[in-house]
């Protein structure tokens, strides 16, 4: 693809300039945006919001987890995104992907791989490492793909809702930091509830606090106990 704007980001400053330099010599004429942490990301694609592709590393300064993958998806759904990550797992990448990558790209990749994963994506598909099933066969894997497409259909409020369960926020402090009225956040929780297909509050907690654990790709939730904060839902 010709004059295309790809936006690398990665919080290490020589892995990001050896991916620059790639992807340059892979897409001549291409456009590089960077961006170190998570808020200067959210900024360049603020800026670009036409970008064609993203590269994205999921260990950044701002970033836990899957989180960043989520969000970007949820704000830019047209803007494609490929992980460019350390972490091999083949239950990390299937995560990846169930939560809207186009494309997992191990840092370990020779470049000639990763430009028929630039070009892959940029041409509308999906790209994989070898070897990588692009489908989990056990029903324990198809419950956690359902849960992680659920929450990748969250919208980015109720995304930052949904994760600020993960420090064990209450409603209150939710609605405080958001600057909106508890009963909105009240709102948000009943709307997350239902996509998720969840009953308690202490049960989204759950696995908001997996979602924000890359390395550890489970997202089987729990049965919770009815306590004092899932009155508050």
């Amino acid at each position: 693809m010709q004059n295309a704007t790809l936006i690398i980001a990665d919080d290490h400053p020589l892995f990001r300039a050896a991916l620059r330099e790639a992807v340059t010599q892979l897409l001549p004429g291409v456009r590089i945006v960077e961006a170190a942490s998570l808020d200067t990301l959210q900024q360049a694609v603020a800026s670009h919001a036409d970008a064609d592709l993203i590269l994205l590393d999921l260990h950044m300064p701002g970033a836990q987890g899957f989180s960043s993958l989520v969000y970007l998806r949820a704000q830019y759904p047209a803007i494609p995104v490929a992980v460019v990550s350390a972490a091999e797992e083949p239950a990390v990448i299937r995560r990846a992907l169930d939560f809207g990558a186009a494309a997992y790209i191990p840092k370990s990749t020779p470049i000639e791989r990763i430009g028929v994963a630039l070009r892959t994506v940029l041409d509308g598909g999906v790209w994989l490492p070898e070897g990588v099933p692009d489908s989990s066969a056990s029903d324990g894997e198809t419950r956690e793909r359902e849960l992680a497409q659920r929450v990748a259909s969250l919208t980015p409020q109720q995304l930052r809702v949904l994760l600020m369960l993960a420090d064990g926020r209450l409603n209150k402090q939710i609605a405080a930091d958001l600057e909106v009225s508890e009963a909105t956040i009240k709102a948000h929780m009943t709307a997350i509830l239902r996509k998720l297909g969840l009953f308690r509050r202490t049960q989204a907690a759950v696995l908001a606090q997996r979602l924000l654990q890359a390395e550890d790709a489970s997202l089987q939730v729990p049965e919770a106990a009815e306590s004092d904060a899932d009155s508050e839902g």
